[in-house]
């Protein structure tokens, strides 16, 4: 149970990755595009913000890397390098790569990011990692 409580952390970081998506640098430069196609998430944003997210320890949870770098969930995430804190670059851009196939840039409604909810505030009462966060306003969600 322990180990299943840091799924819901990955839940944040999809959060992150929504609400970074943001028009990529070559749809800033053409006219606008329906919002699904003019969407896309940033690399850069999802190194320094989001992935953090999968590294912390959040009280009463397990850190999301324990779980999505050994599951077959969704959302699965490259195993940290022995003695490591934290992802090298090419980790990162694999991570990156592997949330891109999960996470809907734009889409707040996603199921991906309701997972790691309370009940109360939508979420997923089938979540493995637990309901880390207790409501949508939830400065970490």
């Amino acid at each position: 149970m322990h180990r299943m409580r840091s799924a819901s952390s990955y839940m944040a970081i999809v959060a992150c990755l929504v609400l970074a998506a943001g028009p990529s640098k070559q749809a800033r430069s053409q006219p606008a595009a329906s919002p699904a196609t003019a969407a896309s998430l940033d690399y850069e944003f999802f190194k320094a913000k989001v992935q953090p997210i999968f590294l912390a320890k959040r009280a009463g949870h397990t850190r999301c890397v324990v779980c999505h770098t050994i599951n077959n969930a969704p959302l699965h995430l490259v195993p940290l390098s022995a003695g490591s804190a934290t992802w090298n670059e090419q980790q990162s851009r694999q991570n990156f790569e592997l949330v891109q196939r999960v996470a809907a840039p734009g889409l707040l409604e996603s199921p991906l990011l309701k997972h790691p909810l309370a009940e109360q505030a939508g979420g997923d009462p089938h979540h493995g990692g637990g309901q880390q966060f207790s409501w949508q306003q939830d400065p970490e969600w």
